[in-house]
C-alpha cells in the first residue's frame, strides 16, 4: 500500500504503517495534552498503542486461518480506522471464507476474556462513549473496545468481516460473484447511513463510510474482473497494437513517442524483442527532471515487468496485475518474444464489451464459429 513504511515482520508477514497512522497518533497526543496535559497525553496514546496492538491481533487471526488454506499473506497495514491484511487471493470456498472472516472477531473476544479473567476487567462501564474517558482504567476500556470490535466487524455489510461471513452465506445458494453483489451493497448502503450519522454526531463516521464505499466497490469490481476472466485466453485482453522502446534509447526520444501515441507504458525491449522493463508516464517526466533529455531510458525504467505466455488463462494476468502491484503484464511468445500489454484498462475494457454481449454469447473470435 503506498504512503505505507515496513516496521517488521511477524510469521514472515510485513507490519505495514500508514503515514496518516503516525499523524493520527500525534494528533491524539497533542489533543489529549492541551486538554489534560502531560499525563493525559501519555495515557490516551499508550491506550491507542495498545488498541492498535488488538487490531493487528485481529488480522493476525486472518492470517493465520487463511494459510491453514493456502492463502498466502504477504503483508497486513495499519491505518488510522484499522488493519488491512492483504490476502494474494479470495478463497472462493464458502467455508474456507467463512472461517476465515470470523477468526479475527474472535481474537477480539479471545482477548476480551483474557483481560476479564486473568486482569480483573470490568465491563460495567462497556458503554462506546466510555472508551475515551480517562478517569474509568486502561484495562476496562480495552477489554471493552475489544468487544466491540468484534460486534463492530460483524456488521453484515462488506467489506466487514460480517459482510464476508454474509457472503459465504449467500455463496453457497447464488454463487460467488451474485453474493459478493448483495455484500457490497449492503456495504454502500451502511457507508451511506454511517455518513448521515456522522453529520450530526461524530465527523470521524463519515471518514469511515467513505472507506467503507470504496472498499465495497473495490470488492465488487475485482470479483467481476476475476469472473470475466475466467476460461479466457490472455490474448483475448492483450494490447499488440502498441510502441515499445529500447534500453538505449534517450529520454527525449520517449518523450516524443509519449507525445505522439495515447499509450501512458511503453515496454522495454531487447535486440531480440524479449520485454527488459517497463516505462512509465510519470518515470518518464521524473527522468526528465533528474537525468535530464540524453539519459538511457535502461535508468529509468522498472526492471520489474511481470511477464506472461500468451497460451496461459486471462485469470493468471489478472492475479498477477493484483499480486504484483503491476500497472502491466507482457504477454509474450513462446520463445519470450513480445506480444503485448495487459493492464487494468484493458481488462475493463473486456469487461465492459461482456457486460453488453447478448445472454449466451462470448466476445473474442475464438468462441466465433469457423467460417461465420
Amino acid at each position: 500500500m503506498s504512503w505505507s513504511f515496513n516496521i517488521g515482520s511477524i510469521a514472515g508477514t510485513q507490519v505495514r504503517i500508514h503515514v496518516t497512522f503516525v499523524l493520527f497518533l500525534a494528533w491524539i497526543f497533542a489533543a489529549s495534552y492541551v486538554s489534560g496535559g502531560a499525563e493525559a497525553a501519555w495515557s490516551g496514546t499508550a491506550f491507542l498503542v495498545l488498541l492498535f496492538l488488538c487490531v493487528l491481533a485481529h488480522e493476525f487471526g486472518h492470517i493465520f486461518t487463511a494459510r491453514a488454506f493456502g492463502v498466502k499473506t504477504p503483508d497486513v497495514t495499519l491505518l488510522p480506522i484499522g488493519g488491512v491484511a492483504r490476502l494474494e487471493s479470495i478463497p472462493e470456498k464458502p467455508r474456507e471464507e467463512f472461517l476465515i472472516a470470523v477468526a479475527g472477531p474472535m481474537v477480539n473476544v479471545v482477548i476480551a476474556i483474557v483481560l476479564i479473567a486473568f486482569t480483573g476487567a470490568n465491563l460495567k462501564y462497556g458503554a462506546v462513549a466510555s472508551m475515551d474517558d480517562a478517569k474509568i482504567s486502561l484495562i476496562d476500556r480495552l477489554a471493552a473496545v475489544n468487544l466491540f470490535l468484534a460486534l463492530f466487524n460483524m456488521i453484515p455489510a462488506f467489506p466487514m468481516d460480517g459482510g464476508r461471513v454474509l457472503r459465504a452465506l449467500l455463496a453457497t445458494r447464488l454463487g460467488f460473484v451474485r453474493a459478493t453483489e448483495i455484500a457490497a451493497a449492503i456495504g454502500q448502503g451502511t457507508a451511506f447511513l454511517l455518513g448521515f450519522v456522522g453529520l450530526f454526531y461524530n465527523p470521524m463516521l463519515i471518514f469511515i463510510a467513505i472507506f467503507v464505499y470504496l472498499a465495497a466497490s473495490s470488492e465488487a469490481h475485482m470479483v467481476a474482473l476475476r469472473a470475466v476472466s475466467r476460461g479466457v485466453p490472455v490474448s483475448a485482453a492483450t494490447m499488440t497494437q502498441i510502441v515499445s522502446l529500447s534500453p538505449e534509447a534517450h529520454i527525449d526520444e520517449a518523450v516524443q513517442t509519449l507525445l505522439r501515441t495515447s499509450q501512458n507504458e511503453f515496454p522495454v525491449v531487447d535486440g531480440a524483442g524479449k520485454p527488459t522493463g517497463l516505462l512509465g508516464r510519470s518515470d518518464i517526466i521524473r527522468a526528465l527532471k533528474t537525468l535530464g533529455p540524453d539519459a538511457r531510458v535502461r535508468e529509468a525504467m522498472n526492471p520489474t515487468l511481470p511477464t506472461i505466455d500468451k497460451r496461459r488463462p486471462l485469470e493468471e494476468a489478472l492475479q498477477l496485475l493484483q499480486n504484483k502491484s503491476a500497472t502491466a503484464v507482457a504477454v509474450v511468445e513462446s520463445d519470450g518474444r513480445l506480444l503485448g500489454l495487459v493492464t487494468a484498462e484493458t481488462l475493463g475494457e473486456l469487461m465492459m464489451v461482456r457486460e453488453a454481449m447478448p445472454e449466451g454469447m462470448q466476445a473474442g473470435p475464438w468462441s466465433r464459429p469457423a467460417g461465420a
